[in-house]
């Protein structure tokens, strides 16, 4: 039998440890990494990692920890290209990664309102996310990234409250190829089946949703 002081030991270990890798994500966010190049996260992520819509960064607070995970890996290794985001990522360590993206998945962030295939579309952004265009294959957003676009596990990540031009940037990236890092090439079917004009108008919609859920939580939250 395993003595109950050894028990308590490596329970109190455990602890500390898991509580140090929290820390560590919370220093990596504020401060950046160990290593020269890999800079805060807040400062173009905002300090409650809601994004910058102005500048078109996106937001991080509340998403899959997985997912940011990945992106993050995936920017290290190059299969993701960004030139703000390679040399940052390439600076931080496994853990570091590990760690703050932890950290950014428990940071809160508004829920969207459940907005589904059944509820009213009107103009071409929502259509295309409500109902979406099988003509050409393409499905509604919300079908992998959720309802009212809230993201769905570890490969489909939230719409909503996305700046516009982040999304914009993404689909683009994706209709040119420069974006390739998505399960099966998914988003680069979808995003080559759609004109320029379609790609603004769906961007314009989530960051849309967004905002009016902002809106609302600030109301709420006034005496």
């Amino acid at each position: 039998m395993i003595p109950v002081d050894r028990i308590l030991l490596s329970s109190l270990m455990l602890f500390f440890v898991a509580n140090a890798q929290a820390v560590d994500g919370q220093k990596v966010f504020v401060q950046g990494g160990a290593q020269p190049g890999a800079t805060a996260c807040l400062a173009c992520h905002g300090g409650d990692g809601l994004g910058l819509a102005a500048a078109g960064f996106p937001r991080l607070a509340g998403l899959s920890g997985g997912y940011l995970r990945k992106q993050l890996e995936d920017f290290r290794s190059g299969a993701r290209s960004n030139p703000v985001m390679q040399p940052l990522a390439k600076a931080l360590s496994d853990d570091e990664i590990d760690a703050v993206s932890q950290t950014l998945a428990a940071m809160p962030a508004a829920t969207p309102a459940p907005i589904n295939r059944s509820s009213l579309a009107e103009g071409v952004g929502a259509r295309l996310a409500l109902r979406g265009a099988w003509e050409r294959q393409v499905p509604e957003c919300v079908t992998c990234h959720g309802p009212g676009g809230v993201g769905v596990g570890d490969a489909f990540p939230p719409l909503a409250g996305q700046p516009a031009a982040y999304l914009a940037g993404q689909l683009n990236a994706w209709r040119d190829g420069t974006r390739r890092n998505d399960p099966n090439d998914l988003m680069g079917h979808i995003a080559k089946a759609l004109s320029p004009e379609e790609i603004t108008a769906v961007a314009d919609y989530f960051a849309k949703v967004g905002s009016q859920l902002a809106k609302a939580d600030n109301q709420e939250s006034k005496p």
